[in-house]
C-alpha cells in the first residue's frame, strides 16, 4: 500500500513530466527498470562506478578500509532535498578529520542550475551529475532525497528514502568508525 507521501510524489512526478511534454506512464515505467535491480543488498559489497564531479575530476572507487561514504541523491527542485542537504552540509563539516566521504548526486539535467543551487545554499560537498550509474550501484528504489551509507569495508549499510532529521544525518558518522 502506498503512503500518502509516495502517492503525492508520484503525482508530482507525473505532473512535471506532463508539463515537459513527456508521456509520464512510459517514463515512470522506464525509471524503475533493470539498472536498479543490480544494486547490492544491505551488507553486500558495492561495485563502485567511476563518477565525475562538477569540476570534471573523477571520483575513483575507494579501497576497502580507505573511507566510508554517505551518498545523497537529490534534485534542485525538491524542497525536502533542500532541508536535507543543509543537514548533509553540517555532516560534511563535522567529519573533516574522519575517513568519511560525502558525495551528492544531482538528478538535474542543467549543470549551471545545479551550480547556482549549490552556491545560493552555501553547499560545499562534492556533487556529481552521474546519478544513473551510482544509483544502479547502490539503490533499488527511486525518489529523492535518497541517502545511502557505505562502511569502510565498502559494504552497503543503509538506504534511507526521504528527508532525514538533522541528528539522524549527523549519526551517519558511525560508518567512518567501522
Amino acid at each position: 500500500m502506498n503512503t500518502r507521501r509516495e502517492w503525492l510524489q508520484g503525482g508530482a512526478v507525473a505532473l512535471s513530466l506532463t508539463a515537459m511534454g513527456a508521456a509520464p506512464g512510459r517514463l515512470l515505467a522506464q525509471s524503475t527498470s533493470a539498472p536498479l535491480a543490480a544494486a547490492p543488498a544491505i551488507g553486500e559489497r558495492v561495485a563502485w562506478p567511476v563518477v565525475h564531479l562538477l569540476d570534471g575530476s573523477p571520483v575513483e572507487p575507494p579501497s576497502p578500509g580507505q573511507w566510508a561514504s554517505v551518498i545523497i541523491f537529490f534534485s534542485t527542485t525538491c524542497p525536502f532535498c533542500a532541508r536535507h542537504n543543509a543537514h548533509v552540509q553540517k555532516l560534511m563539516a563535522m567529519t573533516r578529520n574522519l575517513p568519511l566521504r560525502v558525495l551528492a548526486l544531482a538528478q538535474d539535467r542543467n549543470e549551471a542550475h545545479v551550480r547556482t543551487y549549490l552556491q545560493r545554499r552555501s553547499l560545499t560537498f562534492d556533487v556529481s551529475m552521474d546519478h544513473g550509474p551510482m544509483r544502479a550501484a547502490l539503490a533499488r528504489m527511486n525518489g529523492v532525497p535518497l541517502t545511502c551509507a557505505v562502511d569502510r569495508q565498502q559494504r552497503l549499510r543503509e538506504v534511507i528514502r526521504g528527508e532525514m532529521f538533522e541528528q539522524d544525518v549527523l549519526g551517519l558518522t558511525k560508518w567512518a568508525r567501522t
